[in-house]
């Protein structure tokens, strides 16, 4: 049920007299639990809607609208709060967080609907058949699923749930419902690769073309595992081996079906895939493909300019490299710019944490205020900054890294274009 706080001028619900003080019970005799439900019907023509009054009397009404009309009801809340995680999977994240950090950052979602809003993505365990039937119905397509392995056992054990082993049945169910699914295991060495790698991806390959994709990425480890189980961190040749058994599946399969995070190409110091490869990009959230179509995106805006600057290019360690060429190749179309590039050792989460994402401020500073060329103003990537806000992981805000270095931060947007547009235009702005 949802509680209304009011309504539009002119819109359908105004005629009926529906306002505040009124609940929403159902469309068609389906419970009304979020507002996913009221778009779905507010989006047709025809239906029946019910609902009490402020006096508690249940209300039913038969809609006949245009549909390009709305009830036009508003919400005391859209019902969308967070599901939760109910894992304790062996390679969480959350529980490598230090303590006392904001308390957004200790949460645990696993909410299909925000695997059909945003991308994230679910592991299903804490989805019922009920759930199932409304994601069919609804056809919250497509969706993002946290497979991790298809062995039901071995799912068990890695996720610490006792539910986690329905996730065959959970994929038959929705791939033979129409629903689009983009799935992804987190590689824990000596549990899911090898063998069980390969049971998963033709386990999952055998519900294509509903099951669209497989993404493969390391499980990230910081300095804060003390009592978790025991993870080691992969080796350049393991990286190696990983990209070789991909390869060799997705030949099986006839089709670039297995993607691998980029971090797997920087260790095993390979060459990631080409642009055609990854087709539309649809897995480049997870790190798949980031690397590709940032350097096609800058090869593609390349002119000719003038910077009299020198740069302080800043990135995580695993990307240094790569930073490092992709600003040697600007430089050649950049008249007097001059560029230093950075990988900066995560401190805080720990040195086996080497993408740029999670770089804490203080750490960026750290690094910054060490380097001993001269240089006019730093360079950030977008990524190290909460979404929408100038704020690192650990609070610092972009005035305070300013501030503590005495330079001024250029952020880019983590496309070639803005990339090139932070090192070569000459006018100092903070988001390019």
């Amino acid at each position: 049920m949802m509680k209304i706080s009011g309504c539009e001028k002119g819109s359908v619900a105004k005629e009926l007299g529906i306002g505040k003080g009124w609940t929403l019970v159902s469309f068609d005799g389906r419970p009304a639990n979020d507002i996913l439900d009221y778009l779905f019907y507010d989006s047709k023509e025809n239906f029946t809607v019910s609902l009490t009054d402020p006096d508690g009397q249940t209300v039913e009404c038969e809609i006949e609208k245009d549909d390009d009309e709305t009830l036009g009801l508003v919400f005391e809340d859209d019902g969308m709060a967070i599901r939760t995680c109910r894992n304790k999977c062996v390679f969480c994240f959350v529980d490598q967080m230090p303590p006392d950090m904001r308390p957004t950052l200790y949460v645990k979602d696993d909410d299909y609907r925000q695997s059909f809003l945003c991308g994230n993505f679910v592991t299903l365990t804490n989805v019922s058949d009920e759930d199932i039937d409304r994601i069919l119905f609804y056809r919250l397509s497509p969706l993002y699923v946290s497979v991790h392995t298809m062995n039901g056992e071995l799912r068990k054990k890695i996720m610490g749930n006792r539910f986690a082993d329905r996730i065959e049945r959970q994929i038959s169910r929705l791939a033979g419902g129409g629903i689009e699914i983009h799935t992804q295991v987190v590689l824990v060495p000596g549990m899911n690769d090898g063998d069980e790698l390969d049971y998963t991806a033709r386990k999952l390959h055998s519900y294509a073309p509903a099951v669209k994709t497989l993404a493969v990425v390391p499980c990230g480890i910081t300095r804060y595992r003390e009592g978790l189980y025991p993870i080691s961190d992969v080796s350049p040749e393991y990286c190696s081996e990983i990209i070789d058994r991909t390869d060799r599946l997705n030949a099986e399969f006839g089709e670039n079906f297995i993607t691998l995070a980029d971090e797997f190409f920087f260790k095993a110091k390979r060459q990631v895939k080409p642009a055609d490869f990854y087709g539309d990009y649809p897995q480049l959230e997870n790190g798949v493909g980031m690397t590709r179509k940032l350097v096609d995106e800058l090869e593609a805006c390349l002119e000719e300019r003038e910077n009299k600057m020198t740069l302080l290019v800043v990135t995580g360690t695993s990307a240094q490299g790569l930073i490092g060429q992709l600003c040697q190749r600007v430089e050649k179309y950049c008249k007097c710019l001059k560029t230093h590039v950075i990988g900066v050792v995560n401190e805080f989460f720990g040195p086996t944490v080497n993408c740029s994402g999670l770089l804490t401020g203080g750490d960026v500073v750290r690094a910054v205020k060490a380097f001993d060329k001269p240089f006019d103003e730093v360079v950030i990537p977008g990524t190290m900054l909460r979404e929408f806000e100038d704020v690192f992981l650990d609070g610092m805000t972009v005035d305070e890294m300013e501030k503590a270095t005495g330079k001024r931060v250029r952020i880019t947007a983590g496309t070639g274009e803005s990339f090139f547009d932070a090192l070569t235009l000459p006018q100092s702005r903070r988001r390019y």
